[in-house]
């Protein structure tokens, strides 16, 4: 809209086009100066106005910020110290809008040199002045300044209502830039005081295995993710750790960091699904003073605080396409620009990125990138999950009800009968379901002894029945190598392919794998309430009807199947030739 097609407007039509075009400027995500500007910018469209001056002030009520209309950025500062002190102390004092008819006939402005004020051919002029508020405090100033004529001064009434509601419009907004602010600063604290330990995780551990602080076990499983640990910690490959929620992959990037010749420099954490996009890469790019809405000062993000050290990128499985594509330039050339800035920043940073998808069938579907699937994927360590370390078990529920006396400071202990509780169940949800059970029965215990009685299975409480009801379908990242669909081997296009393409994988050697029985995808043991829990169910059909029923299901497509019943794509196939069983093709 030009100022003809403004002014043309009835001016109340004319005010109302304001507010609405003022209000979607401010609700857009520039730097505060410049939003400032634009809005300054369209008043001298909906106003007769030579001059805008916004002037945010500081406690001490000295310009803080100051953005003007008609003024280059160095002189609308100049200008706003040439205002009278009376008349902006005035506007401050009283709360109340300033309106001077002519300047230059007012004791405000006594002793004021104007020809700071630009030319006027020697025409007087006026000025409004309008507070900027934030509940019920001055925090800054709107004026402007126009040739005087001998209007009426309905015309000025009208200018100071329609100015006062913009400058209501610009407290609102001072006032949600500082609250986000503030809640950013508030949240950056606690995750730091988090991160340096203050407070256990959900299922941080304090017992080390060979000196690997927060892992406990001696099962070979455990073992051989922490021999393949020793090994890759000396280099600085990106790692990415694999396994099913709540197996522990915080604990094992930490222990990649801490044996690591990284081990003196910050190891800084980010869980990527817990952050939208935006927020997401101001978090991990940091950004420059006014970049967006609550951007009150200059922030450094993970990749700069994570510099000379390492940075963990958990669920990195869950972030959108777009964000893949920023996200992978660090990873290939270790620079990236703050939100907001236009300078490049470059850091030397080792990553452990961690998963609990099935990152190969998402970059066949083309939701996850192949090429960031090949950078973060140099060395990927499948971490098992607690049903496969049996032997981990008891000394896990020791440390965590060590932990539980340590909190409440009482003293329990698990009895026998506990003990065999513990290890009939299967515990699907890994360790933070095994903490989950230790410390919710301790709570509950009646003695200083814990009995298999003091166990929720055992009282109709079981969680597994109720989270595992059912066939479980398995989180295809958390399982081990073979049970992953080799990408199809593809023949080299005559023109280049296009970036959602699904990469072209060489398919390793064929090694026969077992027929092994058909059964549902289950927990691997039997729940102790058996007659409460139903997590585990009494099947007595044959192995080729349970095939051909999980088939059915899966619309005949292997990989469905193969989720449905617990087995790998392969052994699914080696089943149907077993059976004699012929795919059905739609």
């Amino acid at each position: 809209m030009n100022t003809a097609q403004a002014r043309a407007f009835d001016p109340s039509e004319s005010a109302l086009v304001g507010i609405y075009e003022i209000s979607k400027l401010l609700a857009s995500p520039n730097r505060l100066e410049k939003t400032l500007a634009g809005v300054l910018a369209l008043l001298s469209s909906f106003l007769d106005m030579r001059h805008g001056l916004i002037a945010l002030l500081d406690t001490h009520g000295d310009p803080e910020v100051v953005v003007g209309s008609g003024w280059s950025e160095g002189n609308a500062k100049k200008f706003f110290e040439h205002l009278p002190e009376r008349a902006v102390g005035q506007i401050v004092a009283t709360k109340m809008p300033l309106v001077v008819e002519n300047v230059a006939a007012s004791p405000l402005f006594e002793g004021t040199d104007l020809s700071e004020w630009g030319p006027t051919d020697g025409q007087p002029f006026s000025l409004i002045g309008v507070p900027i508020k934030e509940a019920d405090a001055v925090v800054g100033t709107l004026t402007v300044d126009r040739v005087y004529s001998d209007r009426s001064s309905v015309r000025f009434d009208h200018d100071v209502r329609f100015l006062t509601m913009i400058a209501n419009l610009v407290g609102q907004t001072l006032r949600l830039h500082k609250l986000i602010a503030r809640d950013r600063e508030r949240l950056m604290q606690e995750k730091a005081r988090l991160e340096k330990g203050d407070r256990p995780a959900a299922h941080h551990i304090e017992a080390r295995l060979d000196g690997i602080k927060g892992i406990v076990g001696e099962s070979p499983a455990v073992r051989a993710v922490v021999d393949k640990i020793r090994i890759v910690a000396k280099a600085k490959s990106t790692v990415l750790l694999r396994g099913e929620s709540g197996t522990g992959k915080e604990l094992f990037a930490a222990a990649i960091h801490n044996l690591s010749p990284r081990q003196s420099k910050p190891f800084v954490k980010l869980n990527c699904a817990a952050l939208p996009e935006s927020v997401l890469e101001s978090e991990l790019f940091g950004h420059e003073r006014g970049a967006f809405t609550g951007a009150a000062a200059l922030r450094k993000g993970r990749f700069e605080l994570a510099d000379g050290g390492t940075l963990f990128l958990d669920e990195i499985g869950d972030i959108t396409p777009a964000f893949q594509a920023k996200l992978l330039r660090v990873l290939q050339e270790g620079e990236f620009e703050r939100v907001g800035g236009s300078r490049t920043m470059k850091v030397d940073v080792r990553f452990v990125c961690a998963t609990n998808r099935n990152l190969e069938e998402a970059v066949q579907k083309g939701e996850f990138r192949a090429d960031l699937y090949y950078r973060i994927s140099v060395v990927p360590i499948f971490l098992p999950p607690l049903r496969e370390r049996r032997g981990d078990l008891a000394p896990l529920a020791n440390e965590f009800l060590r932990r539980f006396n340590g909190e409440q400071n009482v003293h329990l202990t698990f009895s026998e009968s506990a003990m065999e509780v513990l290890n009939e169940c299967s515990f699907p949800g890994n360790i933070r379901e095994l903490e989950n059970c230790v410390y919710r029965t301790a709570t509950l215990a009646r003695n200083d002894s814990i009995v298999d009685k003091d166990f929720s299975c055992r009282n109709d409480g079981c969680l597994s029945s109720v989270l595992w009801n059912g066939s479980r379908e398995s989180t295809i990242g958390g399982l081990h190598p073979p049970s992953f669909t080799p990408l199809p081997i593809v023949s080299k296009p005559q023109t280049p392919p296009p970036p959602a393409r699904p990469p072209v994988v060489a398919r390793p050697p064929v090694v026969e794998e077992p027929v092994v029985p058909i059964v549902a995808a289950q927990p691997a043991a039997a729940c102790p309430g058996a007659e409460n829990c139903t997590v585990i169910e009494t099947d007595h059909r044959s192995d080729r009807d349970k095939l051909i029923e999980a088939m059915e299901q899966a619309g005949w497509v292997k990989a469905k199947a193969a989720r449905l019943l617990g087995l790998t794509p392969r052994q699914i196939g080696y089943a149907l030739q077993k059976y004699d069983i012929p795919v059905k093709k739609f």
